[in-house]
C-alpha cells in the first residue's frame, strides 16, 4: 500500500438570492446545454473542457424521469418558489491522483450514494 493524499472537499449552497440557478450549475458542472424553465434562460456549456465524468444517481423513491438532468434541476427551480431558496449544494472534491481514475469514479460513487443518495437526495 502506498501513502495517498488527503484530500478536500468544500461545499457551498446554491442560493438564489446569491443570483445562482441550480440549471445553471448542473450545466457548468455536466458540460451540457440545459434551459430553466423558472427564468427562461439557456445556459450552455458544451464548449467546456476538462468534463470527465457526469452521472446522476437517484433514491428508489424518486420518479425516474429525474435520471434527466434538465427534468431533474428544473423540478428543483420549480418547486423552490421563494426569491431566497436555496435550491442546491455543490461539493467539490479532490481526489487522490494516486488513484487510477476507475478508482477515483467508485471512491466518489461510494462517498455519493453513502452520504446522500441512500439518505434519500439526488445526486448529479
Amino acid at each position: 500500500m502506498f501513502p495517498i493524499d488527503f484530500c478536500h472537499i468544500p461545499v457551498s449552497i446554491i442560493k438564489r438570492s446569491a443570483g445562482r440557478s441550480a440549471v445553471a450549475a448542473a450545466a457548468y458542472r455536466s458540460g451540457t446545454k440545459l434551459t430553466n424553465e423558472w427564468d427562461g434562460m439557456t445556459h450552455d456549456y458544451t464548449r467546456k473542457g476538462g468534463i470527465v465524468h457526469a452521472e446522476i444517481m437517484l433514491p428508489a423513491h424518486a420518479p425516474p424521469e429525474f435520471a434527466d438532468r434538465s427534468t431533474l434541476w428544473n423540478s428543483v427551480e420549480q418547486i423552490e418558489k421563494a426569491r431566497d431558496s436555496q435550491l442546491a449544494r455543490e461539493i467539490e472534491a479532490a481526489l487522490p491522483r494516486e488513484l487510477s481514475r476507475e478508482q477515483q469514479l467508485a471512491l466518489v460513487r461510494a462517498y455519493v450514494k453513502d452520504n446522500f443518495v441512500d439518505k434519500g437526495m439526488c445526486a448529479d
